[in-house]
């Protein structure tokens, strides 16, 4: 069983039904066999052949030579990985495509198809001719057909056939030749499935409503129908199931943190499935979407997945949509949009082909016709991805059951993506600009995206100058404390950065009409920063980007959507909602050069508030017995517990929760007991230091004053919550 330069793995050790899996370094594949099955006979399959030792071998790209009316230099037998090719054109034919392409460690070659071609004034361009494949048909006009096929031992992903039509273009999709090691990689699949289900999951707009460019529309109205299902047969590394439910648990989490609300399907198959959600339980209310990702979190493959029957997924996918269509009638059903996506390697052994059930949805979804009907197609309600995962693929098996519009619905993967980016990039931006607390989970080039609403407030008069930061709520504010204002300015004299960005001066600044410095220095305490809070009315509102987003905040109507609660919904749900533990862990931040760095700590909430606040009374210029003087009860306590301690610098800050994927800001950096840092660091609490932040739920009248102000025509309010 020994590979030269490799190494293999054994599912079940040397027990029947055991998978020997080879692998290779990047750049190899294993040779003459990627994976053998120990027989119930004793026997590998395919046999181990002493004179075919297995070993590793560099990977081969398919040959670029097919090239028509032009010249491929170098010629070479064999295209190893790293061996770069380049194509010129005949005279009298231009080039399309790439001028040069690499051979890529994943089998593929760089760049795009290169065509010669020359304005023959047909009415398709030329197709051209894919590495690795040949062509027939070399007339383009209208309805002329070209179909292609791949060169021995390879296979053909993509459209076999295309038709040349009144506008130009070719149906289908463009096709490739994959040698059984070639895998498509985590970019081209964010690149190419972005695009394609960009144009697809889209019946959150009416069918009255036509619309060039159909992209996710993210719309409180339509139905959407998720089917999803995962192969846990022997033929599938428990790797590749793990990468899989990841996937699909990133993709449900991505979507759910908009205002849609879709209906999903979930099943892991082998011989039999197993149900981790059932779509009538969302139609009937049964069911709740954080529930379903513990499920799916928890599930793990068991030992008895023998056999893989994707023709039962098919089946109950189907039976489902019958169900669904029967309690929502006919007319209703239209409007539903239904997208598959498939995690499998289309070895299955049992049941039967799918394409006769593949075919029986067709046909529900698109009613025996695919033609317009109010200037869109019933092609666009029904999708099916395969994402083929596994050693060993069955292109030819799988590529027959992929549906849909608007690009490539078949893809090969080694490793299955993190989809969080995918989605993160085919959302529609100008339909989601405008909710708050979106952002970014995952580490980009760009810090911004992770907290895309911090500023940066610079206020300096004379020789004075106090630093604070800022969280932008809406295009045209920015949060902050009020002791940031805490002595004679004016607003030309503020400088507010986002996004690298300086605006120099400001429109107005507003402290809380509450906020005294001096109020309690005759009971003892020299600096009091209850309404420690401030609003910043910018001059110009800031463009909207995944770089520049606002923030949440308590008591609107966008938070109780971004927190998902429905119907008549009050401020007391949300604080209930989002500071509801003894012991509530917060975030805050702390700038660092020209970045941020996150901080953490623990609101200390209940009956653990008093001996947190207690230690107030050990604070510089505080003089009484009695901590609910410089406390009141607008403000949270941290510290201690190996809570992270503010710095000066990090006043003013947003004090938030991520709740559903959304950022909600609850709180504002204010005061401390203890200077223990350097402004950006993350400096853990001693024992006895304490953070105050300042409550927004306590100051919600201010908010509302200025942000939910309906009597000025400068900016869109905020919508506030009564009560």
């Amino acid at each position: 069983m020994q590979m030269e330069g490799g190494h293999y793995k054994l599912t079940k050790q040397l027990q029947q039904g055991s998978l020997l899996i080879y692998h290779c370094p990047e750049g190899y594949y294993p040779y003459p066999d990627l994976s053998r099955v120990c027989q119930p006979n004793g026997l590998w399959k395919p046999l181990l052949q002493r004179n075919k030792p297995q070993k590793c071998r560099v990977i081969e790209c398919p040959d670029p030579s097919v090239l028509e009316y032009g010249i491929v230099t170098p010629f070479q037998e064999k295209y190893l990985v790293d061996n770069e090719t380049t194509f010129e054109c005949y005279s009298g034919y231009t080039m399309r495509g790439s001028e040069s392409r690499t051979c890529l460690s994943n089998g593929k070659w760089s760049g795009l198809t290169t065509i010669c071609s020359r304005d023959s004034g047909d009415n398709c361009p030329d197709p051209g001719i894919p590495p690795g494949s040949s062509r027939t048909g070399n007339i383009f006009g209208i309805d002329d057909t070209v179909t292609y096929s791949c060169n021995a031992g390879l296979s053909l992903v993509g459209s076999r056939e295309r038709v040349c039509l009144e506008n130009g273009q070719w149906t289908g999709i463009e096709p490739s030749c994959y040698s059984k090691f070639a895998y498509d990689t985590p970019l081209e699949v964010s690149e190419t499935f972005g695009s394609s289900i960009k144009n697809s999951l889209t019946t959150l707009q009416s069918t009255d409503d036509t619309q060039e460019g159909r992209t996710i529309r993210i719309s409180k109205s339509g139905t959407l129908n998720i089917y999803i299902a995962v192969d846990i047969s022997e033929s599938i590394e428990e790797e590749h199931f793990k990468n899989a439910r990841k996937a699909v648990t990133t993709l449900i989490r991505k979507i759910g943190s908009f205002s849609v609300t879709p209906n999903y399907e979930i099943i892991f198959f082998s011989s039999q499935y197993y149900e981790v959600v059932n779509i009538i339980d969302f139609f009937e209310g049964k069911v709740e979407l954080k529930n379903v990702i513990t499920e799916l979190e928890k599930f793990k493959i068991n030992d008895k997945n023998t056999g893989t029957d994707l023709n039962l997924v098919f089946q109950t996918f189907s039976e489902r949509m019958a169900f669904i269509k029967e309690r929502v009638g006919v007319e209703n059903f239209k409007e539903h949009q239904h997208v598959f996506l498939i995690f499998t390697d289309g070895a299955y052994n049992m049941g039967g082909s799918p394409v006769p059930t593949v075919e029986r949805i067709k046909n529900m979804v698109y009613m025996n016709h695919t033609g317009q009907q109010q200037g869109i197609s019933r092609e666009e309600y029904l999708d099916i991805y395969i994402f083929a995962i596994g050693v060993d693929v069955f292109d030819d098996d799988l590529q027959p059951l992929t549906l849909g519009l608007g690009g490539k619905h078949y893809f090969r993967m080694k490793n299955i993506l993190n989809l969080q980016e995918t989605f993160d990039q085919i959302i529609d931006e100008e339909e989601v600009k405008g909710l708050c607390g979106l952002h970014k989970e995952y580490e980009t080039e760009h810090k911004r995206e992770r907290y895309p609403w911090w500023a940066s407030i610079h206020a300096k008069k004379d020789q004075i100058s106090k630093k604070c930061l800022g969280s932008l709520v809406t295009p045209h504010f920015v949060l902050t404390a009020a002791h940031c204002f805490s002595f004679e300015i004016e607003p030309e004299d503020v400088t507010v950065e986002i996004n690298n960005i300086m605006m120099k001066g400001v429109k107005s600044y507003t402290v809380h009409p509450e906020y005294n410095l001096n109020a309690k220095r005759a009971e003892g305490v020299d600096e009091f920063y209850d309404y420690d809070v401030a609003l910043i009315q910018l001059k110009n509102y800031v463009t909207i980007s995944s770089l520049v987003r606002p923030i949440c905040i308590p008591c609107t109507q966008e938070t109780s959507d971004a927190l998902q609660l429905t119907g008549e919904t009050t401020c007391r749900q949300q604080e209930q909602l989002l500071l509801k533990n003894h012991l509530d862990r917060l975030f805050f931040l702390t700038q660092s050069g020209n970045a941020v760095l996150e901080k953490y700590g623990h609101a200390k909430l209940g009956e653990t508030r008093d001996e947190c606040i207690r230690h107030a009374l050990n604070a510089k210029g505080i003089n009484t017995t009695d901590a609910s003087v410089p406390v009141t009860d607008n403000f949270l306590c941290s510290g201690g517990d190996r809570d992270h301690i503010s710095c000066k610098g990090d006043s003013g800050g947003a004090v938030f929760k991520d709740f559903q994927h959304r950022t909600i800001q609850v709180a504002v950096v204010s005061w401390g007991t203890e200077d223990l840092c350097v402004s950006g660091t993350l400096q853990e609490s001693s024992r006895t230091s304490r953070d105050f932040f300042l409550n927004l739920f306590k100051v919600v009248p201010f908010l509302k004053s200025i942000l939910g102000n309906n009597e000025q025509d400068d900016f869109a309010p905020l919508k506030f919550l009564e009560g």
